[in-house]
């Protein structure tokens, strides 16, 4: 059964959807994309990143959420994500979404213009439900979107991840679940995510990341995301054959964030 929070979520991204419907730019490359025509300018460079690195930090701007009103004024997210990179984090995470995390797309296209982040590939952070979305995070210059599969479902999780590789775009495909888990691996995800927080109740527990790494195979990249509230919790998660871990509460809400990760990946 669909959280509360979740569906209101979900309600908002369909109004969202239809404001860009309206565009008959997005619609003209829509068929562009679903006729072959499409020409990318991406080169798939988050995958690539995490794989040249031994532990990757994926280091998240993040001003709050449904569970917490308040985790860290941010007025300027190129500033914050600077400081990431500098600390050594192998991607930045934002979040876009406005009305439950007080994020937008503006923040996204902030950051490709700092000399800093610039390389670093960046994780569109919201809840995707349709392939204009995953144009509209192209066009804001995304590298990857998340995809998760308790928002999705079956069908539309392998018809979105295909889209987004269409446009030479990653996804991480995040679940939750054994079954979750079926779907991502059936849809053919070369990047999952395990989130700690269930969506259904909004609780953390990472043991459920120890518990379900080992059922990921080999060539694909894993992830640990949500509820990483200490170095210890990460190191023990790399420890257990995660390539990297999502972390935005800890980092935003600190004085001294690229310390952090530095004594993460050390």
């Amino acid at each position: 059964m669909m959280n509360k929070i979740l569906k209101n979520i979900l309600v908002e991204k369909e109004k969202e959807v239809s404001l860009l419907r309206l565009y008959s730019n997005i619609l003209d490359t829509e068929n562009r994309v679903l006729t072959g025509a499409f020409s990318s300018t991406k080169i798939k460079l988050f995958r690539t990143t995490l794989l040249s690195h031994q532990k990757s930090v994926i280091a998240e701007v993040k001003r709050r959420s449904p569970s917490k009103p308040h985790i860290a004024e941010i007025p300027d997210p190129s500033s914050l994500a600077s400081r990431y990179v500098e600390g050594g984090a192998a991607a930045i995470s934002i979040l876009t979404d406005n009305k439950f995390f007080g994020g937008s797309l503006d923040d996204l296209r902030s950051l490709k213009h700092s000399p800093i982040i610039k390389d670093t590939p960046i994780l569109r952070k919201d809840f995707i439900i349709d392939p204009l979305q995953i144009i509209e995070s192209y066009e804001a210059g995304a590298d990857c979107i998340l995809l998760i599969v308790a928002a999705l479902g079956r069908d539309k999780t392998g018809t979105l991840l295909n889209f987004a590789w269409s446009m030479g775009l990653d996804a991480i495909v995040e679940v939750h679940t054994y079954q979750e888990l079926d779907i991502a691996l059936d849809a053919g995800a070369d990047i999952i995510g395990i989130n700690n927080r269930n969506l259904e109740t909004f609780k953390i527990d990472t043991g459920i990341s120890v518990r379900m790494v080992s059922n990921i195979p080999k060539g694909i990249i894993k992830i640990s995301e949500s509820g990483i509230t200490s170095i210890d919790a990460a190191r023990t998660l790399f420890g257990c054959g995660f390539d990297a871990v999502l972390i935005g509460e800890m980092l935003a809400s600190s004085s001294y964030p690229e310390k952090i990760i530095k004594e993460i990946i050390s």
